[in-house]
């Protein structure tokens, strides 16, 4: 059973920094993509950051400059750094990742709370 924990998250104040990570566990052969999203209440999901294996990223515009996604393999963890924190970047952050197993399936965390208060 394939399970992606995140951990990191918290209150913090307006110009500060937090770092996630997001492990992933259980019996599979290789991660492809790996990403973060979030979703503020009332709002859709939106896609954070991603990382592919070999490390190109991509980033939502609003982040872009203040967060830094990164991935170490031998843990098949990838975290986020979070700097500047603004209150609109206040949400629950979610891990997602393309997995192989059998075959390639998405897989997704549980979320981890981002509160940035003013």
């Amino acid at each position: 059973q394939v399970q992606l924990v995140e951990s990191g998250g918290g209150l913090v104040q307006a110009g500060g920094s937090l770092r996630l990570s997001c492990a992933t566990s259980g019996s599979f052969f290789s991660i492809n993509r790996m990403a973060w999203y979030r979703q503020a209440p009332g709002k859709q999901r939106e896609l954070v950051a991603g990382i592919t294996t070999g490390g190109s990223t991509n980033y939502a515009d609003s982040v872009r400059g203040r967060f830094t996604i990164s991935r170490d393999n031998a843990k098949n963890t990838v975290y986020l750094q979070m700097n500047s924190l603004k209150p609109e970047d206040t949400a629950v952050y979610l891990c997602n990742a393309d997995i192989r197993g059998a075959g390639v399936r998405v897989y997704w965390g549980q979320g981890t709370q981002v509160t940035v208060s003013s």
